[in-house]
């Protein structure tokens, strides 16, 4: 109820009183107390019901003065002349106010019951805005609309963490508080806490629980900006906030039903997030693919002129050419580099044919040193088994297999000195086979140990003339995850690293006898 409301009340039942009481002593001598009592006491329930219990209660008690003086012998005086009237005028008097205070609290009931039947109705506006939102901005731009409507506020935002405004709804210019509104905006979003901007610029914070409390300071002053923290499993993923005109007026009930439309908001951040990280990783897949398809595509163009390219540099060098030898080695080098294209593409289909079957750890040692060839003339590699250990069986493609160690092998000779030891040592671990290649190379920058399986991936610092384009590692693993295993890094103890394949171990066989 407005002021002029009030006042017009207040006046009215005023006067109605002043003239139900000419009007019954125009025939007070025809009256009974009993006329007297009850029209008072409907004037009473009238001004209680319409202007609230502090109009009744004056209203009672004027009753019982003008009960008392006028229409009660002696007339003119409080004094009664018959003791029992003295009963008539208490029973009138509680009666009253006993009436105005159920009045009263029946109303206030009333009152609570249309506001959460309102807010009942709001919050299923929201939620219907919501799912109906195809797009999850247009639902947030819903929500913002809802929010506004509710409150009553010329202007609502919803802002993300990190300050930027994912939906607004209202037309309000909100230029003067945008300085101020920005830091304590990232305020809130940071502490978790709610504030509030005044009038003339000052701000002031609440604390946790807010919505709860009894204390004034969301009244106080002039409130032009609240700001109100998101929270999504606990933490803050936005900021709610609400801008007017003029004074923000947000009581104590209606904090409750602000936190209820707050975590509405909050679930409609989380959603554009969400949707956000989705596009992203679909738009990461769909390059991943077009990427993967490019490789391939061009990797298998490029086999057929380097077939011709290594076929007249031969041609060449029977002509008795000299760079006829370098020509082939530089066509050697392309081809292996476009195969290990190939594969690259067909582990990341997993399009890799694996024969899988019972094999010994012997038997892939022994193929990785013939495999490697050349390369261990100049260099050392030193196979350490234990001693008395028993043969050691694994369940793998011996192919594929002898592949991963050679590349792992290829890779620690390269980025280790010549003059040092390469170590490949063979054990067994509960049901894995362990292949432990150590080096005494710079080893791996600390930070980079999960790059060092990406595809081109080369450490910083590394010889130009190191060879190769960054492709053994990523082979090495993706085979080896394709066969239920894979490679691990970790630094050797002295300085090198230490690159660890692991495969499924496999008992022996049992032997029938006839």
């Amino acid at each position: 109820m407005t002021h002029r409301a009030r006042v017009l009340a207040w006046m009215g039942w005023l006067l109605a009183l002043a003239l139900a009481t000419l009007a019954m002593l125009a025939f007070r001598d025809q009256l009974d107390k009993a006329h007297v009592a009850l029209l008072y006491l409907v004037l009473v329930l009238g001004g209680s019901a319409t202007g609230g219990r502090a109009v009744g209660l004056t209203l009672a008690g004027l009753s019982f003065l003008a009960f008392d003086a006028l229409f009660l012998p002696p007339y003119g005086t409080l004094a009664v002349r018959n003791p029992l009237d003295w009963l008539v005028l208490a029973a009138f008097l509680f009666t009253s106010i006993v009436a105005t205070q159920l009045l009263d609290r029946a109303q206030e009931r009333t009152l609570a019951a249309q506001r959460r039947a309102s807010e009942i109705e709001r919050l299923s506006v929201l939620g219907a805005e919501t799912l109906n939102a195809g797009v999850a901005t247009e639902a947030l731009d819903a929500i913002a609309e809802v929010i506004r409507s509710s409150l009553g506020v010329e202007r609502c935002e919803i802002l993300a963490d990190d300050g930027a405004v994912l939906a607004r709804a209202g037309l309000l210019d909100t230029s003067q508080f945008d300085e101020a509104a920005a830091g304590l905006a990232a305020w809130v979003a940071e502490r978790g806490l709610p504030a509030v901007l005044r009038g003339d610029h000052t701000a002031q914070v609440g604390s946790e629980g807010w919505e709860s409390q009894k204390d004034p300071w969301l009244s106080q002053g002039d409130v032009r900006v609240l700001m109100v923290p998101l929270l999504a499993r606990g933490r803050a993923v936005g900021v709610l906030r609400v801008v007017n005109g003029s004074h923000i007026e947000i009581g104590a009930e209606q904090r409750e039903f602000l936190r209820a439309l707050s975590y509405y908001a909050a679930l409609g951040v989380e959603r554009v997030r969400l949707v956000a990280q989705a596009e992203r990783a679909e738009a990461f897949r769909q390059a991943d693919e077009l990427k993967t398809a490019l490789i391939a595509t061009v990797s298998h163009d490029l086999r057929t002129p380097l077939t011709t390219i290594k076929a007249l540099a031969q041609r060449l060098a029977l002509g008795g050419d000299a760079d006829a030898r370098s020509i082939e080695e530089e066509a050697d080098r392309m081809s292996r580099f476009v195969g290990d294209l190939l594969d690259l593409s067909r582990i990341s289909a997993n399009a890799i044919a694996l024969r899988i079957e019972i094999n010994a750890a012997e038997e892939l040692v022994d193929a990785a040193r013939q495999r490697l060839g050349g390369l261990l003339q100049a260099r050392e590699l030193r196979v350490v088994v234990a001693e008395g250990a028993p043969l050691l069986l694994g369940r793998f493609d011996l192919v594929q297999s002898v592949r991963v160690v050679v590349n792992i092998i290829e890779n620690a000779l390269k980025y280790s000195p010549v003059d040092s030891v390469v170590e490949l040592s063979v054990s067994q671990r509960d049901d894995l086979l362990l292949f432990e290649i150590a080096d005494r190379g710079a080893g791996i920058p600390r930070g980079e140990e999960a790059l060092v399986f990406e595809p081109f991936y080369r450490p910083a610092g590394t010889r130009p003339d190191a060879g190769g384009a960054g492709l053994g590692l990523a082979i090495a693993r993706g085979l080896a995850e394709a066969q239920d295993g894979t490679v691990l890094y970790a630094p050797r103890s002295g300085g090198g690293s230490v690159f660890t394949l692991t495969l499924p171990s496999a008992s022996p066989p049992a032997l029938e006898y006839a």
